[in-house]
């Protein structure tokens, strides 16, 4: 929980520096998939000396397959949703991730959904509509089609729900290389479609910012959560930065939250609190309650 919780408040400055880079979906997908998918391959050159051999076996598993798939998916449609519609429409569809993680959690892992869960993901997402819609669609912010950003954020949550899934239920698909790969076929498709002269266009460093730190920082702690607890509870706490995402646009860019987005944040953070509080004590009961067995030497 801990690791999902720094990778959850990683990430949630993500859309501002987006917005600060002034450049096209397309445009900032070949950044952040370049740099995130570069970063990471790197990374597992490094580190996988010794596992190399098995991370190999792992990568080309249908579960390391299928989460090189869905972050190919995950990576391309954030960028260009976030282009083309209000952002906080599209942390709205994101913010559904923890309904696909029980689903996809119970049908291929056999995952037991407590009820603390699920009145969470009720509570949390209630406040996300609060936070979205409560002032009107003239209060969303941003520009474009609200429902291609929809679509679009429905589409990453389908993605990273998957992710997390494939990856607890084969933990020996490697998280840098198959994310890594993932999301440099991303990158390569769009500069394949745009072009090297039209990706030098906008604020470079910005977006160089979220595909070097921002993104694989924050990927790499949400993925290694997901195989110390359940999918439900990473895919809980990343809805932080459906509150916290425009909070940051509003700090940098000046557009302003409305009353409803206010308040909305108050129960998306409050309910958050409550079940994170409430599922350490519950762990730390667990631990006090279960016997310790002590081994006695032999004579």
């Amino acid at each position: 929980m801990v690791l999902a919780l720094f990778g959850a408040l990683t990430i949630t400055p993500d859309t501002l520096f987006m917005r600060w880079s002034e450049m096209s979906g397309a445009q900032m997908l070949v950044w952040r998939g370049l740099l995130m998918g570069g970063v990471f391959v790197a990374a597992w050159m490094v580190v996988s000396h010794r596992t190399r051999k098995a991370d190999i076996r792992g990568f080309f598993s249908g579960e390391g397959l299928a989460v090189v798939l869905c972050q190919f998916v995950s990576t391309s449609l954030f960028s260009l949703g976030v282009a083309m519609a209000p952002v906080s429409v599209v942390l709205f569809g994101v913010a559904s991730v923890p309904v696909f993680s029980a689903v996809f959690g119970f049908l291929l892992l056999g995952d037991g959904v407590h009820w603390s869960t699920w009145l969470a993901i009720v509570a949390v997402i209630t406040g996300i509509g609060i936070a979205v819609f409560g002032g009107g669609p003239s209060a969303v912010g941003g520009a474009g089609s609200v429902l291609l950003g929809a679509v679009s954020g429905l589409g990453v949550a389908i993605s990273l729900a998957l992710t997390f899934v494939s990856i607890r239920r084969n933990p020996e698909a490697p998280i840098l290389l198959t994310v890594g790969v993932g999301a440099l076929l991303s990158g390569v498709a769009a500069l394949f479609i745009i072009g090297p002269a039209a990706a030098l266009q906008g604020n470079i460093g910005f977006i160089a910012i979220t595909g070097i730190v921002i993104l694989p920082v924050s990927f790499f702690s949400l993925s290694l959560a997901s195989r110390h607890t359940l999918t439900a509870n990473v895919s809980l706490v990343m809805l932080m930065e459906t509150v916290l995402g425009p909070l940051w646009v509003w700090l940098g860019t000046g557009e302003r939250p409305t009353s409803g987005m206010l308040m909305g944040g108050v129960i998306v953070v409050g309910s958050l609190a409550l079940y994170l509080g409430y599922s350490a004590y519950g762990e730390i009961w667990r631990r006090r309650e279960t016997p310790v067995v002590v081994p006695v030497a032999r004579q």
